[in-house]
């Protein structure tokens, strides 16, 4: 079982930052891919970070594990390997190591995730960290008290994700993306989640997208199909929540 400072070190050589071009601490947003990995609307995200004055960090979590896509399509999006609680490890890992890069804000991070990265969050909030968990020897060792916002994309709360329900331990203001046409859930189910953790006393906004799951990703893979004009609404949104929950220095 990996400590978070060893599961640290597979990810950083697969971890790409994007930002304003100094060494000054910046806010910082973790990216996290969904089950299909690396795509290309991740860096659109990034970008937008990067123009205010954030930094960006897309996590890579298979190029650390040798997974291809095909392999991860085949294995993960059908949820033989690495469920949630499987990837809140990497999620805990990666803030553990950005944490503590000088050009960093510890006290003004932001976790974004697409699906699968979404469904990894949502167990890195709610999971009882006072022991082994999530795949890591020492879980409690890093603080969650800096992650002031989080981007949940259509995140996958279906059948497999059994821990759905558990109420948040940590409450950062979330902005919760649900694709009207979403194939994994309703947004009956969708909403109920989203309900739970707002009670939780987390600010919690809801934006019902008139699209399909995945719906900012640049391909088309029916029943998900891209749409440009809701990607371009979905950029816009993320980059209001990093306006929202803090003030980056001017580049």
């Amino acid at each position: 079982m990996d400590t978070l400072s060893q599961r640290w070190a597979r990810l950083e050589p697969h971890t790409t930052m994007t930002g304003p071009d100094d060494d000054r601490p910046r806010p910082a947003v973790l990216l996290f891919h969904g089950c299909g990995g690396l795509r290309g609307h991740l860096p659109k995200y990034a970008e937008v970070a990067k123009q205010a004055g954030w930094r960006a960090f897309i996590v890579d979590s298979y190029g650390p594990r040798g997974w291809s896509r095909q392999f991860a399509m085949a294995t993960v999006c059908t949820g033989l390997l690495l469920r949630g609680d499987d990837r809140a490890g990497d999620i805990l890992a990666a803030l553990h190591g950005i944490s503590q890069r000088p050009d960093v804000d510890a006290s003004k991070i932001a976790l974004a995730g697409w699906s699968h990265g979404g469904w990894g969050i949502m167990e890195a909030m709610s999971a009882d960290r006072s022991r082994s968990a999530l795949g890591l020897a020492d879980p409690g060792n890093v603080s969650l008290d800096g992650v002031i916002a989080t981007y949940l994309a259509y995140p996958y709360v279906g059948v497999a994700a059994f821990n759905r329900m558990r109420p948040w331990r940590h409450c950062p203001k979330t902005l919760a993306v649900i694709a009207r046409s979403d194939h994994l859930t309703s947004v009956r189910n969708a909403e109920r989640v989203h309900a739970m953790i707002r009670d939780c006393g987390t600010e919690l906004e809801t934006w019902i997208a008139d699209g399909s799951h995945s719906f900012d990703e640049p391909m088309t893979a029916p029943p998900m199909r891209y749409d440009e004009r809701l990607s371009d609404e979905a950029l816009r949104r993320f980059g209001a929540l990093l306006h929202d929950v803090a003030v980056a220095p001017a580049a």
